[in-house]
């Protein structure tokens, strides 16, 4: 059964999802399964968590592992000055990067799970941690030696579409 929503921070799914204007938000979301992500497949979702980066939201900081995506970002507003509910971002990135993911590895069928969980950040020194967290996720994994070796890491100094090491 599909609701309709006429308040824009609705979530039409069973967890709440809350939104403070012009916070940041960490935000995590996991494949359906444990099969890992292969890594030409990392690079697309990449590309489609930094595609609306500048348009929808300012991207702090994302990284692509190969069961889970983790951001952080903070949404924009939208023309009316409302912000833009998480949950149409969301769906931006999971559904594009999905139906991409499938047809590479010629596939069918959903790809995330349904939920995202996000909190909101409540301080500058909470953006930094959350920074720093998914820079060394990968290496806490022991996927590479230094976040700098880690493809799937992008953080905004290192330019709009372009990995970490890339510096």
């Amino acid at each position: 059964m599909i609701t309709v929503h006429h308040n824009p921070y609705e979530y039409r799914r069973r967890l709440p999802h809350f939104q403070k204007s012009d916070h940041p938000l960490f935000v995590t979301f996991r494949k359906l399964d444990r099969d890992p992500l292969p890594p030409p497949a990392r690079s697309l979702v990449l590309e489609h968590c930094l595609h609306d980066n500048g348009v929808r939201m300012a991207l702090h900081a994302a990284v692509i592992m190969p069961e889970h995506v983790h951001l952080l970002l903070t949404p924009f507003r939208d023309a009316s000055g409302w912000q833009i509910p998480i949950w149409k971002i969301m769906k931006g990135i999971k559904g594009v990067s999905a139906r991409r993911v499938n047809q590479l590895l010629n596939r069918q069928g959903p790809l995330w799970q349904d939920e995202s969980f996000d909190h909101v950040l409540r301080s500058d020194e909470s953006q930094a941690q959350k920074t720093e967290y998914i820079q060394q996720n990968p290496v806490r994994r022991g996927l590479p030696s230094t976040p700098e070796d880690y493809p799937w890491l992008w953080l905004p100094q290192c330019g709009a579409h372009t990995p970490v090491r890339g510096r």
